[in-house]
């Protein structure tokens, strides 16, 4: 009996040396997503955004969501199943949630659409886009089978990556503390900052503090404010935060959409 009892105290030990390990790698359980919205959640409020008037091509889309440590918390698409979307969107709508949330503070949000001109050559950002590099282990691996559902391979891991063009936002809870980032990809980059904003707006996660658009409703909005200039592309940024127009409609209906955004709570 002794002897029983000795094995399993050293099974419940062993176990719970495992569970710690993991916890401080920020690899399951322990990683606190509880404040962030679910599989379910995120689905039905991506599904809801992705189908309004965005611009864009109409695509179904893919988007991740990251708490504060960079770690994935949901992983969800549109659509009937994996691949009616483009399938490498599934890590650039990681990028970008990644993004939003490394380079968002508690004080002052950025959206990727923000971070466009900052970083072209010449820019004061320039190179930041390969800064922190995606874990292609955590992007690639798993079975795809699992892609988009609440046991995707990325769930409960640190993706890292940076991307800078729209569709990447932070997420503040009601009580204005920064508890993440959110990243949309399946469209133009311009539908993708639209949908993100959407699908954060339904999580109640746009409580945001101050930004760079100088919209004062909608503060970490996409910018665009950019002039086309000979011999430079896109051109120059009136407030050094702009981003090109996307088509496949005309710049003054893509500025009228973003406009019309739900303004931050």
């Amino acid at each position: 009996m002794r002897k029983t009892i000795a094995l399993i105290t050293a099974l419940l030990v062993m176990v719970a040396i495992v569970l710690v390990t993991r916890r401080a790698d920020g690899q399951g359980a322990g990683s606190d997503c509880q404040s962030l919205p679910s599989h379910s959640a995120l689905r039905a409020a991506l599904s809801a955004a992705q189908g309004a008037a965005n611009g864009g091509f109409g695509l179904q889309m893919w988007g991740t969501v990251v708490n504060r440590d960079g770690i994935v918390c949901a992983v969800a698409f549109t659509g009937q199943d994996r691949g009616d979307q483009w399938p490498g969107s599934r890590v650039i709508s990681a990028q970008k949630a990644n993004t939003a949330n490394a380079f968002s503070l508690p004080a002052l949000a950025l959206s990727t659409a923000n971070l466009y001109t900052a970083v072209q050559p010449g820019g004061s950002l320039f190179g930041l886009q390969a800064s922190n590099p995606v874990d292609t282990g955590v992007a690639y691996g798993g079975n795809a089978i699992h892609f988009g559902q609440p046991n995707d391979p990325m769930v409960g891991r640190r993706i890292g990556g940076v991307n800078v063009f729209g569709g990447g936002l932070g997420l503040y809870n009601s009580d204005n503390v920064l508890v993440g980032g959110i990243g949309v990809s399946g469209d133009t980059s311009c539908a993708d900052h639209n949908i993100a904003w959407r699908t954060r707006s339904a999580l109640n996660l746009d409580y945001v503090p101050s930004g760079v658009s100088g919209d004062p409703a909608r503060k970490d909005n996409i910018v665009f404010d950019i002039t086309p200039q000979p011999g430079q592309m896109p051109g120059v940024s009136a407030s050094s935060w702009g981003h090109p127009h996307c088509g496949p409609g005309t710049p003054a209906g893509e500025t009228a959409i973003a406009a019309s955004l739900p303004p931050n709570k």
